[in-house]
């Protein structure tokens, strides 16, 4: 309900809930403040004082940020009195600052509105004692003779981000902000999402990046970009800040994804682009270099394999090579590799080149390996590979579950949604084989025994099912094939399936009936219940609970599963499937392939092409002779490593257009060095289904080209008549052939910076909630696939008693070629290691920091071993983004039979300790 009221003599209107802070704001009037940020998520405390506004009739000043209006109040913003009081406090706050010409931030929030006050220093006396710097975090400095204790980073830890590391602690005069248990921040269970730096309003918390020796700020950026994060799918868009043509620092920006939140790869991981090592002229492999599996390549020296070249030469080569094994062995013969990192427009113009030049669907890229067997499961079951919610939906869900995911490392700033809705009140179910720190929020952790996630979900819907507890309305309009899978499931019940999945079947049952009968339940899953040979099935049961029981559709409903690059959903919506045309549009059915061919203006392929790993064995049997990688990197990435290595350099030619010279670019004939993130303009389609714009903050190193460029060059030399002038041109295309791009222009995003699809008009905001009346399916229902218990291809033995799963970590990005090269992120997590559980480790009788050697049937690792309660035992975990110690020589390549991915999560291996024969 309105409110009408009068500030400083105008007549002015508050909506409901707004403070009188707001409201001047909003009508051109600025208060000062200082404990209270304006920013999404940040509730007032009114502490600091410096907000003062009177009010007629009221003896007392009211702090603005916290008092509402009152119908017919009058508000003084200006008055003599107020004005005095937040000079008064001004100066008192600056008693225990360094001089400004001292201090650790002179532009900080509080000198700027010391500044606008006339307050330039303080007739008070000052701390006789100041607190020592903190400089023990790597990224981040510690300056609490700054502090004015606005508790500003307390809310930022606690309320928006929920890590809960910092807090004030001592009392009175020894009040001060704390880390863990007074702790320095290096030390203490700080994540380094850095939201604690964003809101200091004073340069007490800072990046450390900014500081001289002296714990003085020195550099000050001369230009402000708005772009987004180039890391996971979750689509930060981020302020990054520029001096000198290099970027300084960043800051989150309000996006609609992320509210100005990041982690700590967003905000402090962005320097891999001016890392020394950067590709930055084209090059091509010596004659006397010639190609082996085990080879290396030294980044500071690869001209002793390869040896330097013009773009005309290395074009002219590299597309030589391609048309001559499609010319003299067919097109079947080649095969490409695009990328997740690529922009839409550069993932369009790759499967195009691809398809219209090279002749074959063989094209492919890295969803292959994260998502591929969910998006099976749900085009099969609604019709679209998509999220049929955004993760910020969790705001309005009664009941949350996450399964097969760690989003508080695989995904942060989604993860701080989902622990904000955990903390206001939503029941949060973690359903993992590992605790995680999510599991801290949580009503209750399903710790499952790993591969029996079929098991787990097959008896929550026995239990939906036998009560009586689905929506029978719901099952009857919207759903087919229910009566199959309630037959099924009878096979299922919780007290029979507790044996294999290890969760008591009282557990099973309440879950179940929590989820199916609360006004609003939403699912997110990760890799952990793709990555599986059944994995299919796996995502085919978690369909088959939001439909069973309506909760998709509305807010606070839906099935997510959480995507894993920056692009992974927009590579795939613009075609970078072997089997689909951009909007997953089938290959092999005539009436599409001649709707392309007639748009395209040449013959296609009627075959589906091969997938990522089937490439790999298609190269081994010698079918496969020539492959373009663009971005990927596939010797890191891929199951059975050394098969795939094998491959690589068993190949005739090899191109790879990418900015670091990759374990890929080892085995390859011409590498073409291409732009990062930062340097490129195109748009980006995040895990929300989020189009947003991004722009370029820096220039490229050296003879860097941007990728779409070096796309199109080849493709000419291929030939095709290609004549793009830039990201745009190729972005109006896509969006005269994709419907999902309908209503959505360049020239929306650049003034909207995002736009979620589908979207109904020009000015319509997007769907955000899908399928609210109907799927997009033939019938319009949502079809039902029961799914029976299938065993993980490799079971432990006695001569492999435990389990490997692999995976990501908070600090490192899928296979490292980016992480790696930042400084910050290397410094935090520079090693790789095994974790396990300590009780695992006591019976083999290791200690943290032990060397040990993981083995599999594919192949052997040597790294440290340290202790993880969060692992039960049994089961060992490796990140596989260490090429020094690379996880997926060990993985198994064996595939799911739907979605073709391989099964990363799960396979048997046993643990040695280097230098001796004591074994698991």
């Amino acid at each position: 309900m309105s409110v009408t009221f009068s500030l400083d003599g105008q007549t002015v209107t508050a909506e409901d809930g707004e403070t009188l802070w707001q409201v001047a704001q909003r009508c051109g009037t600025d208060i000062p403040h200082l404990c209270y940020a304006p920013e999404p998520g940040y509730r007032p405390d009114g502490n600091c004082r410096a907000c003062m506004v009177e009010i007629d009739g009221e003896r007392v000043l009211a702090a603005s940020c916290l008092r509402t209006p009152a119908e017919g109040m009058k508000v003084k913003t200006q008055s003599d009195r107020a004005v005095k009081a937040r000079a008064m406090v001004m100066e008192l706050l600056l008693a225990d600052q360094p001089a400004r010409a001292d201090a650790h931030d002179p532009s900080s929030k509080l000198w700027s509105w010391a500044e606008r006050i006339g307050v330039e220093e303080s007739r008070f006396p000052v701390a006789e004692v100041a607190p020592a710097p903190d400089s023990s975090h790597v990224a981040m400095a510690v300056n609490l003779d700054a502090c004015i204790h606005c508790n500003l980073c307390v809310r930022a830890c606690r309320e928006v981000q929920v890590n809960d590391v910092i807090g004030m602690s001592g009392r009175g005069a020894e009040a001060k902000i704390t880390f863990d248990f007074d702790d320095p921040m290096g030390n203490s269970t700080c994540v380094a999402c850095g939201e604690c730096v964003q809101a200091c309003p004073t340069g007490a918390l800072m990046e450390a990046r900014l500081l001289d020796d002296a714990g003085k700020r020195t550099k000050f950026e001369d230009s402000t970009i708005q772009s987004g994060c180039p890391f996971c799918g979750v689509g930060c868009q981020i302020d990054y800040h520029v001096a000198d043509g290099a970027i300084l620092y960043a800051d989150g920006a309000n996006g609609p994804a992320n509210q100005n939140r990041l982690c700590v790869k967003g905000r402090f991981g962005f320097d891999y682009q001016s890392n020394p090592y950067r590709l930055t002229k084209p090059l091509i492999r010596r004659d006397d270099a010639p190609k082996r599996c085990d080879d290396r390549v030294d980044e500071a020296d690869p001209l002793t394999h390869f040896r330097e070249a013009s773009w005309e030469e290395a074009l002219d080569l590299a597309a030589s090579g391609l048309k001559q094994i499609r010319d003299e062995k067919g097109p079947a013969a080649l095969a490409g590799f695009g990328s997740a990192k690529c922009s839409n427009e550069e993932a369009y113009l790759f499967q195009k080149l691809i398809r219209t030049g090279l002749g074959t669907n063989n094209v492919d890229h890295c969803t292959r390996l994260c998502h591929a067997s969910s998006v099976a499961a749900l085009m099969e079951a609604i019709g679209t590979g998509a999220v049929t919610a955004p993760f910020n939906a969790a705001e309005d869900a009664e009941v949350i579950i996450v399964i097969g995911a760690n989003p508080t490392e695989n995904h942060p700033v989604a993860a701080t949604f989902i622990k904000n809705a955990a903390r206001r009140g939503a029941r949060l179910y973690v359903i993992d084989p590992r605790r995680q720190n999510l599991s801290r929020h949580a009503t209750a952790h399903l710790a499952f025994k790993p591969g029996s996630d079929v098991a787990l979900l097959n008896a929550m819907l026995h239990t939906i099912i036998e009560e009586g507890l689905y929506d029978r309305q719901y099952v009857a309009a919207r759903t087919s094939g229910f009566d199959e899978l309630k037959e099924s499931v009878k096979r299922f019940p919780p007290e029979k399936m507790a044996e294999v999945c290890g969760i008591p079947a009282d557990t099973i049952r309440a879950v179940a009936r929590d989820y199916a009968t609360s006004n609003a339940s939403i699912i997110f899953w990760g890799m952990g219940v793709s990555q599986h040979v059944h994995g299919t099935d796996n995502a085919r049961c978690l369909i088959q609970l939001a439909v069973s029981t309506g909760q998709v559709g509305r807010p606070g409903t839906g099935l997510h599963p959480l995507r894993g690059q920056n692009n992974v959903q927009g590579a795939s919506d613009a075609g970078l499937i072997p089997m689909v045309y951009p909007d997953y549009r089938s290959v092999e059915t005539d009436e599409i392939r001649a709707l392309f061919q007639d748009f395209w203006g040449t013959e296609l392929n009627p075959d589906a092409g091969l997938t990522v790993v089937e490439i790999m064995h298609a190269i081994e049997a010698g079918k496969i002779n020539g492959m373009y990688v663009l971005g990927e990197n596939p010797a890191m990435s891929d199951p059975d490593q050394t098969h795939a290595r094998k491959a690589l350099a068993a190949l005739d030619h090899l191109v790879v257009q990418d900015i670091f010279l990759t374990e890929t670019a080892w085995h390859a004939d011409v590498i073409l060095p291409a732009t990062s993130y930062y340097e490129k303009s195109g748009t980006f389609t995040n895990t929300n289904r989020q189009v947003q714009i991004g722009r370029p903050v820096v220039a490229p190193p050296g003879d860097a080209r941007e990728d779409w460029w070096a796309v199109q060059e080849l493709a000419r030399r291929i030939g095709l008549n290609w004549n793009y002038g830039s990201p745009r041109e190729v972005f109006d295309e896509m969006a005269a052939i994709m419907p999902s791009l309908k209503n959505i222009t360049w020239e929306r995003l650049e003034r909207e910076s995002a736009v979620t699809y589908p979207c109904e008009s020009a000015d319509a905001p997007g769907s955000e909630i899908l399928f609210a009346e109907s799927f997009p399916t033939a019938d319009g229902r949502a079809r039902i696939v029961p799914a029976d218990l299938l065993p993980p291809d490799e079971l432990p033995d006695d001569a492999y008693p435990l389990v490997l799963t692999t995976g990501r970590m908070l600090e490192h990005w899928h296979t490292g070629a980016m992480t790696r090269r930042a400084s910050v992120l290397d410094a935090i997590e520079p090693a790789p290691a095994v974790a396990m559980n300590p009780r695992q480790m006591a019976t083999l009788d290791l200690w943290p920091g032990d060397r040990v050697k993981v083995e599999t049937r594919r192949g052997e690792i040597e790294l440290e071993v340290k202790r993880d309660r969060n692992v039960p035992e049994g089961l060992l975990f490796i990140p596989f983004c260490f090429n020094e110690a690379a996880a997926n020589i060990l993985t198994n390549p064996q595939l799911d039979p739907y979605g073709k991915i391989p099964e990363f999560k799960f396979c048997a291996a046993r643990v040695t300790r280097v230098n001796t024969s004591e074994a698991a």
